[in-house]
């Protein structure tokens, strides 16, 4: 308390500084950091007046710092997870490189024809470690094919602008999953039987989602219409884990929005929800299970099944 005191002398004796005015959009990244931010004030019980002092700095541009319209300097940050109690360690380490991270990548070639919200994925799935995916409804757009993803966007958006941009984006960010330590999709089976484009579109996608279940760190699993309506209770949702379990996220995507949401409990709830869909889907495609020796129903024979209904 006595630094936070010496702040606030301090403070009363500087000569306001010229600074950037707050930005209007922050990134998914900047409003992350900065309720990081607020969660560790609060749970330090400090005041947003408290936090000014020790910055040397106004009331207004912490709010600013937590609603992640301004940043904080490197030796700012520092002083302020010190305060908070933060030690040392993989938080730490995240939250400085989160406030230092530039938000640079390949997906600002498409800033002026995409959405904020599909920068903002890409972004975020740069710095995953482990992505768990439901879809019921298509294939997840990390598991498509261009011809598939091509067909989505168009039967969704067929007035949408950019729209071959809109796909090359798709494809682009795909690359993640080379170096995710692990990607788990539950899918209905729903979005194996919807024709999306033609039948050629249907056959090369089925065959592609079992070349990709072949990469080590891939699982893949079908929920099939028997297993009941819990897939379609549980809509669409993407669970990304952060640096630490502190930084995962849930995201969730509507037709006109999308939610990126760090809240642990949610998170929690959905993680359980995702269990709930493995222990209902059917087991994992094993490729390397020669299909005349596979005695029980499971994803892949749900795969080929479909692969076969296509001819």
């Amino acid at each position: 308390m006595e630094q936070l005191a010496a702040g606030r002398k301090t403070a009363r004796t500087l000569t306001r500084r010229k600074r950037m005015p707050p930005r209007s959009t922050p990134s998914e990244r900047q409003r992350r950091l900065g309720a990081e931010l607020r969660k560790l004030r609060t749970r330090a019980r400090l005041s947003g007046d408290d936090v000014a002092a020790l910055l040397q700095a106004d009331r207004s541009r912490v709010s600013h710092i937590e609603a992640g319209r301004v940043d904080v300097p490197r030796n700012g940050l520092y002083k302020l997870l010190r305060a908070y109690g933060c030690e040392s360690g993989p938080l730490f380490d995240a939250l400085m490189d989160m406030a230092h991270d530039r938000g640079k990548g390949w997906w600002d070639e498409y800033k002026d024809v995409l959405a904020r919200r599909a920068l903002d994925l890409a972004e975020l799935e740069s710095r995953t470690t482990a992505i768990r995916a439901h879809d019921s409804s298509v294939i997840p757009g990390l598991l498509q094919t261009e011809d598939y993803a091509h067909a989505v966007i168009t039967g969704v958006e067929s007035e949408r602008p950019h729209l071959d941009q809109g796909v090359r984006f798709r494809i682009e960010r795909q690359r993640v999953l080379a170096g995710l330590r692990s990607y788990h999709a539950v899918i209905y089976e729903a979005a194996l039987r919807m024709r999306i484009g033609d039948t050629n579109t249907m056959r090369k996608q089925l065959l592609k989602l079992i070349e990709i279940a072949r990469l080590p760190h891939v699982t893949l699993q079908i929920f099939p219409f028997e297993g009941g309506a819990y897939s379609t209770f549980s809509r669409n949702f993407v669970l990304l884990g952060g640096p630490t379990p502190e930084l995962d996220t849930l995201y969730r995507e509507h037709p006109t929005s999308a939610d990126f949401i760090g809240d642990g409990d949610v998170i929690a709830d959905y993680t359980r929800m995702f269990e709930r869909l493995t222990s209902l889907a059917l087991a994992p495609v094993d490729p390397e299970t020669a299909p005349e020796s596979q005695e029980t129903r499971n994803s892949l024979s749900l795969i080929q099944h479909a692969l076969y209904e296509l001819r």
